[in-house]
């Protein structure tokens, strides 16, 4: 969705960077949880396959992807809105002041 802004195209990365900094550092923290919570549990499962094995520190990072995963879900949709905001895909006043202000 970023790509497809005026604002990327015109190369004002560092513009949307400052706008979405929260939803594109909480996407990359969601999907290192989400990584290390499955390596985890295939690494468990790999080695005793016969039974149920969940242990505290597995818990512990369980219940913080899910929150994560939650906050992600937020962040997402709420991006996705914001994009919808015709400044983003047409030159306009409001863009040349924000890149005026990012250079100061």
């Amino acid at each position: 969705m970023f790509f497809n802004t005026f604002v990327f195209q015109a190369g004002l990365v560092s513009l949307l960077f400052r706008k979405f900094k929260g939803t594109i550092v909480l996407s990359a923290l969601y999907f290192a949880l989400s990584i290390a919570l499955h390596v985890w549990v295939m690494n468990l499962r790999w080695r005793n396959s016969t039974s149920f094995v969940w242990t505290d520190g597995l818990l512990a990072l369980f219940v913080f992807q899910r929150l994560a995963a939650v906050l992600y879900c937020y962040f997402y949709k709420r991006t996705a809105v914001r994009l919808g905001d015709p400044r983003f895909y047409q030159d306009s006043l409001w863009l040349r002041q924000e890149f005026l202000h990012g250079r100061r």
